[in-house]
């Protein structure tokens, strides 16, 4: 499939997502979330990817926010509905994916690019990322899932910090207060964030799918209810008999 605005391309059992805007720092507009709802579903019914990477095209940003131009004269009802679209096209999509989605954050993850970033499963950054909420400064809130899921991943009081002030911090401080995983050098942010893919693309496909789906109810009253039942239900699958087969035989898994 042809896009306009992001590039894509596969390398073994991984597929890396490049937001390809860098005229406007890959700012999201509505183009660009379209691509990117499209081509995450394309490649969650692929069977031959285990482990999608996210990343923006250039060295100074992930995204820098969504397109402000597209949405500058909206009314509460035309807001309200570009909001609730595209969370459940594009970010809510990702969060829900079968399939492990690491953000690569090479620069600027700024508004809804920090908001796409939060929505995948993992993130790496590099050295010179730099990521904030900075919606308030325009008499706006995040619009795409920021103020739930920032609390989730710094706690409350953080969250309202980077919120309240729209302050921008840096790589170094994210990965003190939990927002990214790990930090690199800008050179070696994509090669670190392909390692990890690798590695867990060796693991088992479904019980990984199983994983994201018990992580992502750990905050509702149904999380320990999903992990049993998902534990129980992989019993029943092919690659648990592999796996185990694979650890009696004293040899590597073939997932």
């Amino acid at each position: 499939m042809n896009y306009q605005n992001i590039i894509l391309e596969t390398e073994g059992k991984t597929a890396i997502i490049c937001i390809n805007r860098p005229e406007s720092l890959n700012a999201l507009n509505a183009q660009t979330i379209k691509e990117l709802s499209e081509a995450f579903g394309n490649l969650n019914a692929d069977k031959d990817i285990r482990v999608i990477i996210l990343t923006g095209s250039g060295e100074k940003s992930f995204v820098a926010g969504a397109d402000i131009k597209e949405f500058s004269d909206y009314g509460t009802a035309a807001a309200e509905d570009l909001s609730r679209k595209g969370q459940e096209i594009l970010f809510d999509k990702i969060e829900n994916l079968h399939k492990p989605v690491i953000a690569a954050v090479n620069g600027f993850a700024l508004g809804g690019g920090l908001e796409l970033a939060m929505a995948c499963h993992i993130r790496y950054a590099s050295e010179n990322a730099k990521l904030g909420l900075p919606e308030v400064t325009l008499g706006l809130i995040p619009g795409y899932g920021g103020t739930q899921r920032l609390p989730k991943l710094v706690g409350k009081g953080l969250a309202n910090e980077m919120i309240f002030s729209a302050k921008m911090i840096s790589a170094q401080r994210a990965k003190e207060i939990g927002l990214v995983n790990d930090v690199f050098a800008a050179e070696e942010l994509l090669t670190k964030t392909k390692e990890l893919a690798t590695t867990i693309s060796r693991n088992s496909p479904m019980a990984v799918a199983k994983a994201i789906e018990a992580v992502n109810q750990s905050d509702t009253g149904s999380g320990f209810e999903t992990e049993i039942k998902s534990f129980g239900e992989l019993f029943e699958m092919e690659d648990k008999k592999e796996g185990v087969a694979a650890f009696l035989e004293k040899r590597k898994p073939s997932f």
